[in-house]
Formats: structure tokens, sequence, C-alpha cells
């Protein structure tokens, strides 16, 4: 009795997490013009994890200002690293 002969092996595809992260990535490097100013309506829904208030950009330093905080946290690639752990502490500069 012989088999069914086999039906070749695809490649994997990429797994859609990878997809979705790339377009996760892609649509906040939108949220920049091309000056590199802060999208207005990202900007408003954007809050500090710690404290819940609002955050100001600063173009300068390429941060999203937290002042109740006193903490700037970084924009890499587009992307605001809202981690405090990777945030600058402003505290520091006022010393």
């Amino acid at each position: 009795m012989m088999g069914a002969a086999a039906e070749p092996h695809e490649p994997d595809e990429p797994a859609a997490e990878d997809a979705d992260a790339a377009t996760d990535a892609d649509a906040a490097r939108d949220h920049f013009d091309r000056h590199g100013e802060m999208d207005p309506l990202m900007l408003e829904l954007l809050v500090c994890p710690l404290t819940k208030k609002p955050l100001e950009y600063d173009p300068e330093t390429n941060e999203l200002i937290s002042d109740h905080a006193g903490l700037a946290y970084p924009v890499r690639g587009g992307v605001p690293i809202l981690l405090p752990s990777e945030a600058r502490s402003l505290k520091e500069e006022n010393l």
C-alpha cells in the first residue's frame, strides 16, 4: 500500500505579531511631521504613566516632559518611551 505524496513544505511566514509590531511602529512615526513636531492629537492622548497628567513635547531634546513628575521621557524613532526607568530626571537640572 502506497501513501499519498507529501505536499511540498512552504516556508513559514512571519508571525502576525511581528507584522503588527512593525505596523504600530510605523504608525507611531507618522505622528511626527517632517520637521520633528509631534502631532497635537497624539500629544493630547499621551499622559505621564505616573501622574496621569498631560505631557509636553520638547523638540530640542526629542522628549516628552512631565512637569508634575519631574521626568523627561525619550522619543526614539518616533516612538514615545513612556517607561519611568527610561526617563531622565528634570530635578537634576535644577540643582
